[in-house]
């Protein structure tokens, strides 16, 4: 690429737009901009995108992994033509702008919700790997669809978290020759000068992982070099690539180089200084000349909507020489599932045998994964546990390992719960309605908590299948033993959160998850066989909590979930011989059931009557639906799964004489079903 002046003018007002957006907020991070404006304008110069239809499939991705230069994102939104005005960049941080204090999901041009460092970078990888999967699957001869790349800016804070040594290690692992990375090199973090904390050779440790480092020695004004590395990674097709990029954070600032200058704005007098230096007005802000309007017009805008003009025209071509496949692709960008899919949703009764939640979850898949070709599952290493791999499923590799193919739908994660989950919210983000799905143990769901969290934030509705879900792991002992998870993630707004006790409240769970298109889910199932209960359907489990087992003016209602319900239908029956009454409600997803109607769940969980929770697992969050709770607010044990629950006392008659208690207590006072609320 040849640079001019022009290209000199645009990346200084780059830098003077984000240098301005947090000198009006006084509020955000100037020194990352100042360094990163030349590389951004570089990239975003020769990026395929259209900035009037932010959701063309075959854009290119960039995803800023280092939140703290998202006033340079949004300068670069703005002047590139997404809908981001002046006066947006004038609202940066305020309450409701569109420019928020870290990069959004929800906003054009944003891919994913970044922030949280080594999310961004994590979620790049899953982005490539939705890339190279839909590339494998629909790519015919003369008919490329899809070959975009994913772009990422990432900093020392994204190197080091680990959630990012995971990604990469996979990445390299994978091959995705689609991901390239830049790396702001610039010795700096919160605390001071990386020396105090980060002293290694990052270099050595890509080319470990199996990517291509490249090298970029002056990121602040070398725009050749800059261009030289982004068009010679493009060429490693079987390598992700780091361009090592060494900037001078603030570039241009007085505290130039210094930590001072990261996290807070420029002083009035360095602000000025540094327009004068530019050329421009110091005592105007958020200036941007016409002629850099029309560069990028010119540059990113024209040729973006022309790009996505010939990709239209070749869809449509395909359409018609491919027609079975076209209209799959085609049905897959509306976002919509193939009609009728969830009739192979298995049902059952309570003559069919006992088995395990994860075993009913296995024959979910295998029913559905050729009835939904955009399912994308996964597991981090436990895949005869999980048991989250379809009969005839194919897995997602490399086609030069011979292990399968990027047409495979089953990714080996390996034993990087916190990376898969971050990957999963990139592939979800892709487009394409994808349908990702990934297995480990409940326990180590707790290992991705921050990737879950943006899962719920960001609307993604990836499926966590959350296997040995509670004490029934008996022999793995309290280290394996989720007592506290369940709580966790059920406080966490905008989440699903199963807890199935049969087959067919399993086939509810998946078929709510399936559907869902902003509400990720974390399905726990058990290890040990439960039975087909009586009473339960999937359309009743499909409203979060139903009635099981009803009874006549009921002494007690006792509402449980998972392993719990069969154990309280038996308590009910001892109950019934004592001559009380007791209602059992299933309760398999709070998120689910806290959206029906009121009447509907004062139908369930009535006034008038005690209310008891059981179930294996801590107590706490259950007073919003019980007067009393029979939980587990310890950890667990090691033992055999029956003389655990036995010794715990989760045994037909602890529950029988907890639920006396309970009747006793509350006889005779007016009770208010917990459900109730007074707003």
């Amino acid at each position: 690429m040849a640079f001019g002046d022009i290209d000199r003018l645009a990346i200084s007002t780059i830098r003077l737009l984000a240098v301005d957006q947090v000198s009006k907020a006084n509020s955000g991070h100037p020194g990352a901009p100042l360094g990163l404006a030349p590389a951004a304008h570089v990239l975003f110069s020769q990026m395929r995108m259209n900035p009037k239809n932010p959701d063309w499939i075959n854009r290119d991705r960039f995803v800023l992994s280092n939140g703290h230069a998202v006033a340079l994102l949004y300068s670069m939104l703005h002047l590139t033509g997404y809908d981001f005005s002046i006066d947006d960049l004038k609202s940066f941080r305020q309450l409701g702008s569109k420019c928020p204090g870290h990069p959004e999901f929800e906003l054009p041009g944003v891919e994913v919700t970044t922030g949280p460092l080594g999310q961004g970078v994590t979620n790049a990888v899953g982005l490539a790997i939705a890339q190279a999967n839909l590339a494998a699957t629909y790519n015919k001869p003369g008919f490329t669809l899809s070959d975009n790349y994913t772009y990422v800016f990432l900093g020392d804070g994204c190197l080091e978290e680990g959630i990012s040594s995971e990604a990469s290690s996979l990445a390299g692992h994978l091959q995705l020759g689609n991901l390239i990375c830049v790396y702001d090199d610039n010795s700096i973090t919160i605390d001071g000068a990386t020396e105090v904390s980060f002293d290694e050779d990052v270099a050595k440790r890509y080319e470990a992982y199996g990517w291509e480092v490249l090298y970029v020695e002056d990121g602040n004004t070398d725009l050749d070099a800059i261009a030289n590395a982004i068009a010679q990674a493009k060429k490693s097709h079987n390598k992700p690539t780091l361009i090592k990029m060494k900037t001078t954070i603030g570039y241009g600032s007085l505290n130039a180089g210094d930590h001072s200058v990261h996290g807070s704005p420029l002083k009035a007098d360095d602000v000025k200084q540094l327009k004068t230096k530019f050329g421009f007005n110091p005592d105007k802000s958020f200036v941007v000349p016409q002629e850099v309007y029309d560069f990028y017009q010119a540059k990113i805008l024209n040729p973006g909507v022309e790009a996505e003009k010939k990709w239209n025209q070749l869809f449509a071509q395909y359409q018609q020489k491919f027609p079975e496949v076209g209209a799959e692709l085609k049905r897959r960008l509306a976002g919509q599932l193939p009609a009728g899919w969830e009739k192979v949703l298995p049902t059952y009764t309570p003559s069919d045998s006992a088995l395990a939640t994860r075993k009913l979850s296995e024959m979910v898949l295998d029913k559905i994964c050729d009835e939904l070709p955009e399912l994308l599952g996964g597991s981090a290493d436990l895949t005869p546990s999980n048991l989250t791999r379809a009969k005839d499923a194919e897995d997602f590799q490399p086609p030069a390992n011979k292990l399968g193919s990027y047409a495979g739908r089953y990714i080996r994660y390996g034993i990087r719960e916190h990376a898969m989950g971050a990957i999963m919210n990139g592939i979800s983000a892709y487009g394409a309605h994808y349908k990702v799905y990934s297995g480990t143990f409940l326990n180590f769901v707790s290992y991705a908590a921050g990737a879950v969290r943006l899962s719920a934030l960001s609307g993604h509705p990836v499926i966590w299948v959350a296997t040995h879900d509670s004490i029934g792991v008996g022999e793995d002992g309290p280290t394996h033993e989720p007592i506290e998870t369940l709580a966790h993630f059920r406080a966490l707004p905008n989440m699903h959160v199963w807890r199935p006790a049969d087959g067919n409240e399993t086939s509810a769970a998946y078929k709510v998850a399936i559907e869902s298109t902003t509400t990720p889910s974390i399905i726990a199932l058990t290890r040990q066989n439960l039975p087909q209960l009586e009473g339960s359907s999937l359309e009743k489990a499909a409203k979060g909590g139903y009635i099981l087992k009803d009874a006549t003016n009921p002494d007690i209602v006792i509402v449980a979930t998972g392993s719990e319900v069969s154990l309280s239908v038996d308590a009910a029956k001892i109950l019934a011989d004592k001559g009380l009454n007791a209602r059992v409600v299933s309760l398999p997803d709070e998120f689910t059931f806290d959206h029906q109607s009121e009447e509907y769940k004062l139908s369930v969980l009535p006034d008038g009557v005690p209310i008891m929770s059981v179930e294996v697992l801590t107590s706490f969050g259950w007073k919003k639906y019980a007067h009393q709770s029979f939980g587990l607010n310890r950890f667990g044990a090691s033992g055999k799964a029956p003389e655990v629950f036995k010794y715990f006392d989760f045994v037909p008659e602890g529950v029988v004489s907890r639920a006396e208690k309970t009747i006793a207590f509350y006889k005779g006072k007016d009770l208010i079903s917990p459900i109730r609320s007074a707003f």
